[in-house]
């Protein structure tokens, strides 16, 4: 088959892309259409690092240009009919979709092709979910939203209807996917590396606790290191800011001992962070699935995290972690005395995350692809 895959944009690097790292090695002569992508991003590092990459066509929106002058991706969102429609998929046997807040929709295709659409989210921005940039705290902004955010909410909807393959990222997005668009989805995790050689994991824990993220809104980094210095516990944070988010230099501004802005590192420097931290800790509210969640297990670490959306599925209480209802001092305080108090089954945790592994993923995808036909 001549197969394409779409994907919203290539600058930074995160889940999604994981994702999209992934389908480039299970389909190699894959052309990647996107509405731009920035060289020298952490995703474009990423994509490039990749054998199978090679001589790929990785095809820009006619608006590339100006969508990455700055950050107008973000407030020129209302070009996203534009973009999608200019592209033509007609010649493709099979187009992948993999799309989140920028929609990812409404390109041309011909009357055979099939098209499968991962889906990471419905766009966040259009059904009221907190965002991680939070652009709409100033009111100009606000209204500007909620009038381009109707037209795309439409143009959101009616794409979706034409598309009949879904597969979502987590129980909780098949649902927001149900309940958005209508339209029932298959849920297949995204792709965790799992550590091949348990042995090689160190059991000894250091003294620090760990959050691997986006410095960026609507992931409770804020209320954690808030936290984190009020009980007097070491936290490390892995993560670099994103669009325009001010996260890390209000973190770095206070200057607290025990809480240390790691930016970003290497894989091999991140495993061993997990590895060796007595708990990773996340609390977003409603995370869409959250792939650090199960790195962290996959080392064999516990997990302190929100019970609530995509957590709920990868955390099993009291087995491989603890699930709070709240982020408050007093309840991370009480979940990190039971962290410490608790011999966790190190083998039992890292069990948990190799539903989640990559190869799971791989052969799921190729099995959901071969039942098209």
């Amino acid at each position: 088959m001549k197969i394409a895959l779409v994907h919203d944009y290539i600058n930074e690097f995160g889940g999604a892309e994981r994702v999209l790292k992934t389908l480039t090695e299970i389909y190699p002569n894959a052309p990647i259409y996107t509405a731009f992508r920035v060289k020298g991003s952490t995703a474009d590092i990423e994509l490039r690092q990749l054998k199978e990459i090679g001589d790929r066509k990785i095809i820009e929106s006619f608006l590339a240009p100006l969508l990455k002058i700055g950050k107008l991706y973000s407030p020129l969102r209302f070009l996203i009919p534009v973009i999608w429609g200019s592209f033509d998929l007609s010649d493709y046997d099979l187009v992948i979709v993999s799309c989140s807040w920028y929609v990812t929709r409404g390109f041309k295709v011909g009357p055979n092709t099939k098209v499968v659409v991962y889906c990471h989210t419905p766009p966040r921005w259009l059904y009221g979910y907190e965002t991680s940039v939070g652009f709409t705290k100033y009111w100009p902004v606000k209204i500007y939203s909620a009038i381009v955010g109707h037209f795309i909410r439409m143009y959101d909807f009616k794409t979706a209807q034409s598309i009949d393959n879904w597969i979502a990222n987590s129980k909780n997005v098949a649902d927001r996917i149900l309940k958005f668009y209508r339209k029932k989805a298959t849920v297949i995790y995204p792709p965790i590396v799992i550590p091949k050689i348990i042995e090689d994991i160190p059991n000894k824990k250091k003294d620090y606790y760990l959050i691997a993220s986006r410095l960026v809104g609507a992931k409770g980094i804020e209320e954690a290191v808030s936290i984190f210095e009020r009980i007097g516990k070491n936290l490390k944070i892995v993560g670099e800011s994103r669009g325009f988010s001010n996260v890390s230099s209000k973190i770095k501004s206070n200057n607290f001992k025990n809480i240390k802005i790691l930016g970003r590192v290497t894989d091999e420097e991140l495993n061993k962070l997990y590895a060796e931290a007595k708990a990773f800790i996340a609390l977003a509210r409603d995370e869409d699935f959250g792939m650090t969640v199960v790195e962290a297990q996959s080392f064999g670490t516990p997990v302190i995290a929100f019970n609530g959306g995509g957590f709920k599925e990868s955390v099993i209480d009291g087995k491989t972690g603890i699930l709070i209802d709240e982020v408050s001092e007093n309840s991370i305080r009480k979940a990190v005395e039971k962290i410490e108090k608790t011999k966790w089954n190190k083998l039992e945790i890292i069990g948990n995350s190799k539903k989640f592994s990559k190869e799971n993923f791989i052969k799921e995808i190729k099995k959901y692809i071969n039942n098209l036909s």
